[in-house]
Parts: structure tokens; C-alpha cells; sequence
């Protein structure tokens, strides 16, 4: 096939980079185009990629199995590929009207979004040990993605450990950035948790909140495999993932009326309508701590014993009363 031209760009390319993406987009994206659409649709000019030829590609998809999110997403992918295709002016040079109906696109239903109970998180939190106790009790008490509580330094927490300010996550051992703006905020605690973390912290004075056995980022692979997972099954409880926990404390702020406009602050999710860019409840910082206290931790938050050393140890070992 006759080489296209610059302003017709094959559609044998990588993730479109105009944009940030997260560190774990990527891996996902570059295996969409690896397996998915420069095998189906690399030797087609982009000019040519139209319903058509995606249609083909979800033929394709669908008879491998693929489920409809998976559907949905790749072919995503491939409509921002085309759209990234603009001239000097920064107008699209191929502008698409897709038709879902005419391309057979897969519906999604409802996804499988697992969370915990009151009682199971303090079961969970109860059975866990050591930093992991404390990491736990963190991510259900403040509804932190788990990169953002495993990127946490010292420096991040007030002097009180009653506010926790947001600046930048772990990804596979690397300190990165947040991607929008959102995410950099400050979360309140409310004073049962400040007090764990309090002693858990002791006298620190810089470097990770939470590290593993030489000092480095912990792995949340490996906490899932050798904590997290092997606690749900002593509970009977099916798999799920540290997103569960942020679920759970969305629904309790909610469940105890906190003003939706905290709950996203607190959150790192974007504001939806002009009246919600007009409020500055999150910068109220004492109605905030007040709010946060009102609300608590939604779970039974341990008691710390003894002073807490930040390492996973080969063994666990008890570090607080059941």
C-alpha cells in the first residue's frame, strides 16, 4: 500500500500523547494497539478508518471474548487516534460522526463494583497488622487511592495528622505526579485516625509514610497477594481490590449527609456545574476538620499499643489488641 501522507497519518500508531494519561493507562493502551488495532487496522490510511472498518474490528473483538467495557474502551482508543489527527490550526483534519447502532458496539451493563460493610472493614482492618493495620484504616478512613496513600511522605501530613495534603502517587515503585488538578488537595481526618497515625508516624521527620523491608514504595501487587486477598478469604469475603475501600467511605460521607461538595474536595473528583465552582466550603478549613469529625472513620478504628515500625516483616506479628 502506497505510503499515506503527512496530512493522511496511517492509523499504525502509538496512544495519542497530546493528553496526560495515568502511568497505568499506558501499559493498557499499548497492548490495545500491539494486539488489537495495528493488526486490524495498521495498513489502513486513517483517512479510512470510518464505521465500517471499526465495525470489523468489533466483529473481531466480540468473537474472542472480549467483554463489552474491554469493547468499549479499545475502540476509544481508536477514535482518539483519529482525532488526533489536526491540521496547523489544531482542527481535525478527519472528523468522525461514529454510529454505535451501525458498528454494533456492545452494551455494558452494570459493573461489577465491589465494597465492604461497616463491620467487615473493621474485621478487615482488625485482622491486619502492623503498617498494614495502619494502611488500611487510612484508605477506609479518607477514600485515598492507594497510590496516593503509598506516595504519602511525612512531610504530607500536618503536625497533628489531622490533614492530609495530596500531592503525588506511587505507580510501580515510581513517584509520580497527579494528572489533573483535582487530585492535589488536602483530606481531613477525623481524631480517632490522626491519633493511629499519629503514633504510627512516632518521630519521623521526613521520607515515605509507608515503606517495605529496604526503605523503598510498597508494592500493591504484593499487599493484595500477601495481605489483602488472603485476609478476605479468612473472612469468607469474595476478592476485591483497594477501590472497594474508596467506595465504601463515598457511601458513608454520604450516608451521614456531609456536604457533596467535601465529599468530591476530599475525594480528588472534578467539580460538575457552575454552582459547584461558586462554592468554597473546602476552604473553610475549620468547618472541613468539623465536618470530618462529625462524620468519623465509619469503621472501628484500633487502638495502637505499642509504637509501630514502618516494614512489612517476614512474619506478621500483633501489634495491636484484638
Amino acid at each position: 500500500m502506497e505510503k499515506p501522507k503527512p496530512q493522511r497519518p496511517n492509523a499504525r500508531s502509538s496512544a495519542p500523547s497530546h493528553h496526560p494519561v495515568k502511568p497505568a493507562t499506558i501499559p493498557t493502551w499499548q497492548n490495545c494497539v500491539n494486539k488489537w488495532l495495528n493488526p486490524n487496522l495498521g495498513d489502513i490510511p486513517l483517512a479510512a478508518v470510518n464505521n465500517a472498518t471499526v465495525k470489523g474490528l468489533v466483529v473481531k473483538m466480540n468473537e474472542a471474548g472480549l467483554s463489552p467495557k474491554t469493547v468499549s474502551n479499545y475502540v476509544g482508543l481508536a477514535k482518539l487516534i483519529v482525532a488526533s489527527a489536526i491540521n496547523e490550526n489544531g482542527e481535525q483534519l478527519l472528523p468522525r460522526k461514529w454510529n454505535h447502532d451501525f458498528i454494533d458496539m456492545p452494551v455494558v451493563q452494570k459493573q461489577h463494583q465491589p465494597t465492604f460493610a461497616a463491620e467487615t472493614m473493621s474485621s478487615i482492618v482488625r485482622k491486619a497488622e502492623g503498617q498494614e493495620q495502619v494502611l488500611y484504616a487510612l484508605l477506609v478512613g479518607t477514600g485515598l487511592r492507594v497510590g496516593e496513600a503509598i506516595g504519602l511522605e511525612i512531610r504530607h501530613l500536618s503536625e497533628d495528622c489531622r490533614t492530609i495534603t495530596v500531592e503525588q502517587s506511587c505507580w510501580q515503585g515510581d513517584i509520580q505526579i497527579p494528572k489533573t488538578k483535582n487530585a492535589y488537595r488536602q483530606v481531613d481526618l477525623c481524631s480517632s485516625l490522626a491519633d493511629l497515625l499519629k503514633v504510627f508516624v512516632g518521630d519521623r521527620k521526613s521520607g515515605l509514610l509507608f515503606t517495605n523491608r529496604t526503605g523503598k514504595p510498597l508494592s500493591q501487587t504484593n499487599l493484595l497477594r500477601r495481605s489483602l486477598h488472603p485476609i478476605l478469604a479468612e473472612l469468607s469475603i469474595g476478592k476485591a481490590g483497594f477501590h472497594a475501600m474508596r467506595r465504601f467511605r463515598t457511601t458513608w460521607l454520604r450516608k451521614q449527609r456531609s456536604p457533596e461538595d467535601l465529599i468530591k474536595f476530599w475525594l480528588g473528583h472534578a467539580k460538575e456545574s457552575v454552582t459547584d465552582g461558586y462554592s468554597k466550603l473546602a476552604d473553610d478549613v475549620e468547618f472541613r476538620a468539623q465536618v470530618a469529625e462529625t462524620a468519623g472513620a465509619g469503621f472501628e478504628v484500633p487502638a495502637p499499643l505499642i509504637s509501630m515500625v514502618p516494614r512489612i516483616s517476614e512474619e506478621r506479628t500483633t501489634v495491636v489488641s484484638a
